[in-house]
Formats: structure tokens, sequence, C-alpha cells
């Protein structure tokens, strides 16, 4: 992008893109995101690949998955100009420039290009994600829950909640949601050590019906039960578990889930001490 064309655009508003909830493309308050499902699957797609070329053959793999009609590649790039209109009404400058500076095409594909100014939330979550991990593996754990809070607070519902999804970005919805849930539970696991399990009772309890085959946040319940004087409901919270894994699974709890509840039945003091890492990745001793 020329330096002058580069000032034009970012003078007119800086682009902020919101794909963690509600799909949302807007300058100074102005949306540019299409109402209509198609080309908002298309933006979306864009959106979520901000700053990489999406190759044509992707974005009808997207839109029609295994049957699309012979005049795909001729509705994708009319559903581009309607775009690139959108984003010049919403930045305020030329379409000319929105199709060399925002969503070129590069000869295989297209690509949305956020300037220097714009922001995208789930690069603003990442790395507020990525901060809050390496505090919490270097024990400072009150700058971690801090970080981690943060880089969950960016989000406004499920990713993507208002498009229709397609195989490529179900693909990048998935691999979004589980970035959020290991933020969750490494925000919990932040929290474990700074003494907060009573507090946290309530929240994994809710989650552990939201998915009741997901281990990890079992056996955090399970820590902040028997921390907080209740090891009954933490051997409940494993039965629950083992039952629920055979049953849909038919296999056992890991090692490690099987260690904290043998030794929540044996009174393992030790377990009591929020210093202890509950991390196996990083100490087996949990």
């Amino acid at each position: 992008m020329s330096t002058r064309r580069a000032l034009d655009v970012q003078s007119r508003g800086k682009m902020d893109i919101g794909i963690l909830g509600p799909l949302t493309v807007r300058s100074a308050g102005r949306e540019a995101a299409p109402t209509a499902p198609k080309p908002r699957q298309l933006l979306a797609l864009l959106a979520a690949r901000t700053g990489h070329v999406v190759p044509m053959e992707v974005l009808v793999d997207e839109l029609w998955e295994h049957d699309p009609p012979a005049s795909a590649v001729t509705v994708i790039q009319t559903y581009i100009v309607l775009l690139r209109r959108s984003l010049a009404a919403t930045l305020q400058i030329s379409t000319e420039e929105v199709a060399h500076d925002v969503l070129p095409y590069t000869g295989w594909g297209y690509q949305l290009l956020l300037q220097d100014e714009g922001g995208h939330d789930a690069d603003s979550f990442a790395r507020h994600a990525e901060q809050g991990r390496r505090e919490l593996a270097g024990g400072d754990y009150q700058r971690a829950t801090m970080s981690l809070q943060c880089a969950l607070q960016i989000w406004r519902g499920p990713a993507l909640a208002d498009v229709r999804i397609g195989p490529q970005l179900l693909a990048h919805r998935i691999s979004l949601e589980e970035s959020r849930t290991v933020a969750v539970e490494q925000r919990i696991e932040a929290d474990l050590h700074l003494g907060r399990h009573h507090q946290l009772i309530g929240e994994l309890s809710g989650l552990v019906v939201q998915d009741p085959l997901h281990e990890r946040t079992h056996s955090l319940l399970m820590i902040s039960q028997y921390r907080s004087g209740r090891p009954a409901q933490a051997l409940e919270t494993f039965r629950r578990l083992h039952k629920n894994l055979r049953e849909e699974l038919g296999i056992e709890p890991s090692p490690h889930v099987r260690k904290i509840h043998q030794r929540i039945l044996s009174g393992d003091i030790s377990l009591l001490l929020p210093t202890e890492s509950l991390d196996p990745s990083r100490r087996s001793a949990a």
C-alpha cells in the first residue's frame, strides 16, 4: 500500500473486525457486514483469515460444499463487488482503493487486509490469552487471572454466532472455541492457586453440565470441592464423569483424573495446598 493511500484510508476511519460473537466489520460506527446470508458468510471467512489469501476453491467449498453451481466463481465475484462497495461506504474511500488496499484479488484468491490502526478481536484475545498462559507458567497467578479474564471479556457470544457456517468456518469456529475453553481452564487454575476454590464451585458445576465428558473441568471441580471441605461431592463428581465416559465413549477416565480421585479417597492433605501445580503437563504430582 502506498504511503498516500495508507494515510488516506487511516484518516477516514480505522476498520475493526469482530468474529468472537456476531460478525462485525465496522469503522467509526458504520457497519460493512451485509445481512444477506451468502455474502455475509463470504465476508466472515475473509475476516476469519484476515491478512491471508483465501483461494477461490476454498471460498467455493465454504459457500456450497460438495454441490457448487457452474456459476460459483462468477457469483463469488459478484459478492466481492458488493462487499467492496459496502467497505468503501464504511471506510469512506473509493471502491478502487478498497480493491487495491482492503479487499484485493491476488490472482488465485482474495484477502481482507487490516490497516495498521485497525483491530481484530481474535488477535486481541490471542495476545491476552498468551500473556496469561506465560504468567501462569511462571507462577504469577494474580497477573495470569487478570490477563486471562481480559482475554475472555473480549468474547461477545459464540464465535460467528449469526453467520451461516460451512466446512471452512466450522473448522475455524471449533478452533476458536477450543482456545476459549483453554483460557477459561487456565483462568480457573490461576484462581485456584489464589485460594478461590469456594467461588469457583458454581462456575465449574455449570461447565461440567455443559460438557459432561470434559475431564479437565471435572478434575478442577473435584479439587475445588475437596479444598472447600466437600470430599463426598468431589467423589460424586468423579463417579458421574466415570459413568458418562463409560456409557458414551466406552473408556475410563485419564490417569491424571484417576490419580486426583485416589488422592481424595486417601485424604491427601497436600492436595489442599493452593501452591501445588494443577497442570499435569508441568508436574505429574497433581
